[in-house]
């Protein structure tokens, strides 16, 4: 023993003395004897593999939860193209006519209007699957758990410890889902075709226009013979652009609270796999009592169950309609706010404030004081931050503020949700500004990937790359030819533009089976409708949740709510 530890042997053994001994701070709590090599590696190994375990189990749950994302929201948008979309296709035929659809369906007022409406519906996705994610991912580690004769626990549920031996078999299916193609939102194959969606639109426009119309003798102009066509076509058209809106989100990039409990809060010792067991258990053994053990259940394991593939149930598949009334009961009052709110309210409440700090940002940002609106952006992103407009505000009062290194962090986070043009454009002006030319180029290809026609983008890229330096022009992929003379002028008309310049072609317009009227060349204005909410008024230093009813005070505030209810189609002026 080294010498500054040779008095501890000349201690007496007073159980006084010893028990004053263990309360002193300071170094005497560092006195102890140091373990031998090879028990300390032990140790050392056995957290490691611990470790490791947790990690897996965690990067699994992770996983299978972003599954789940892409196909419950998946399952959710095709039941808005079979519900919804024909109500918003009857708004616009009564105002651009029968063809309208066809012929203006990929139109950057419709894109806008469906990105809005999904940005918003994504907002709620995470905290809406979650809890079922979860528990049909433990009722899969449960499953594999008891295959290879672990026992679990009726009242603790699994204790991760009992996986240590069959950590291989964990690795080997953590592979597997890793080396899945990312998550992304796809029409459910099994779903079918939207016939049902087409059958009521056409005896919606039947009733309306066609010759079983009470309110008309003739059809007005425009609805003839082809009526059928015309409508089947634009009906098509325009679930398509809404699946093409829809993948420009990105599924990392929700889930917000549960990410992060599986990341930088997952306890590597194993207590948040036992707590969650403890949690989960007593619903799994609930559910096999009174449902059965269900038949997809035995076959989740080897990646066809659930955050995989699904297990194509109406009960799974129906999980984006239940109403989010876990959190709580209802008020006495019934007013709805204070410690009695629901999940659905509380999300309410909690984007009218974003809303607010927003609206504060906006009104700062005209004012030409930027900084109080980075000040109110930032506020309204903690608040909510599963929205992605709040950081793209964020980056323009960093671009004002020549913060060109916060301009492009808030334009990256942005981006991790949606890949939108904005959050393209502001993120090469802050990265030209870096002297990162090559990196705005890239972001400004993208942008004009997803609309070729936008001049500012283009105009950027421009600037970026003179025409007569064919060096630069030269695309990020090899696969691409670089321009022929590095000093021929730039070619005047756009297709020659763009090919110049390596970017995608502008579209020309899909030959219909009908002629295009002049009633197509219409421009509509979509536009949601303002909200109405009784809005508590907080007092200082209290949160919502610890408001009750009787003490509560509200006014009646308005705020956009995008929605597929609530919203007008109309002739744009101007």
């Amino acid at each position: 023993m080294p010498a500054k530890y040779s008095h501890v042997k000349k201690r007496t053994t007073n159980p006084k003395k010893k028990a004053a001994a263990t309360i002193q701070s300071g170094k005497d709590n560092n006195r102890h004897q140091k373990l031998p090599n090879h028990l300390d590696k032990t140790i050392t190994n056995a957290m490691s593999a611990v470790s490791q375990l947790e990690r897996a189990i965690a990067k699994i749950f992770l996983i299978r939860f972003e599954q789940d994302i892409a196909r419950l929201f998946s399952t959710h948008i095709f039941c808005v193209a079979l519900i919804h979309l024909p109500t918003f296709m009857m708004r616009c035929i009564t105002v651009g006519g029968p063809s309208w659809v066809a012929y203006n369906a990929d139109s950057e007022e419709i894109k806008d209007f469906f990105r809005s409406v999904v940005s918003m519906d994504l907002r709620q996705a995470g905290e809406r699957v979650s809890t079922k994610s979860v528990l049909w991912s433990y009722t899969a580690l449960r499953e594999f758990a008891l295959s290879n004769n672990v026992p679990v626990c009726r009242k603790r549920g699994l204790h991760s410890l009992r996986l240590l031996p069959h950590y291989d078999s964990l690795k080997v299916h953590m592979d597997s889902l890793e080396a899945m193609p990312h998550a992304t939102f796809t029409k459910p194959p099994h779903l079918g075709a939207l016939t049902e969606g087409l059958e009521a639109l056409e005896e919606a426009c039947e009733l309306k226009y066609g010759e079983k119309s009470p309110l008309r003798s003739t059809p007005p102009p425009g609805w003839d013979h082809q009526w059928r066509m015309k409508v089947r076509t634009g009906y098509e058209r325009l679930a398509q652009t809404l699946w093409r809106v829809t993948r420009e989100f990105d599924v990392s990039g929700y889930g917000c609270v549960l990410r992060e409990k599986l990341t930088t809060k997952w306890c590597d010792c194993g207590c948040s796999t036992d707590h969650l067991g403890e949690v989960c258990e007593k619903t799994v053994r609930e559910d096999e009592e009174g449902s059965g053990v269900r038949s997809g259940k035995q076959r989740e394991w080897d990646g066809r169950g659930s955050g995989v593939l699904g297990w194509e149930t109406e009960e799974e598949e129906d999980i984006w309609d239940i109403d989010l009334d876990f959190g709580g009961s209802d008020s006495e009052e019934g007013d709805g706010f204070g410690s009695e709110m629901t999940i659905a309210q509380m999300m309410e409440i909690r984007f009218i404030k974003a809303e607010r700090e927003k609206e504060f940002g906006n009104a700062a940002f005209r004012r030409g004081e930027y900084q109080r609106a980075v000040k109110h952006y930032k506020a309204a992103h903690s608040i909510e931050p599963e929205l992605p407009h709040y950081q793209l505000n964020l980056a323009a009062a960093h671009l004002k503020l020549s913060d060109w290194l916060e301009a492009e962090e808030a334009c990256t986070k942005a981006l991790g949700q949606h890949r939108s043009i904005k959050g393209y454009y502001r993120r090469s002006k802050a990265r030209r500004m870096l002297g990162k030319p090559d990196d705005a180029v890239q972001d400004l290809r993208a942008a004009l990937k997803i609309q070729p026609s936008n001049s500012e983008a283009l105009d950027e890229l421009i600037s970026i790359l003179p025409p007569d330096d064919s060096s630069r022009l030269a695309p990020s992929s090899s696969s691409l030819a670089t321009s022929s003379s590095s000093t021929s002028p730039a070619p005047r008309n756009a297709g020659s533009l763009y090919d110049h310049l390596h970017l995608p072609k502008l579209k020309q317009p899909k030959q219909l089976p009908f002629p295009r009227s002049s009633n197509d060349d219409r421009k509509i204005k979509v536009s949601s409708i303002p909200v109405s909410y009784e809005v508590p008024l907080m007092s200082a230093g209290k949160a919502s949740t610890e408001l009750k009813s009787k003490d509560l005070k509200t006014r009646t505030e308005s705020f956009i709510f995008p929605s597929w209810e609530k919203y007008t189609v109309r002739l744009a002026t101007g």
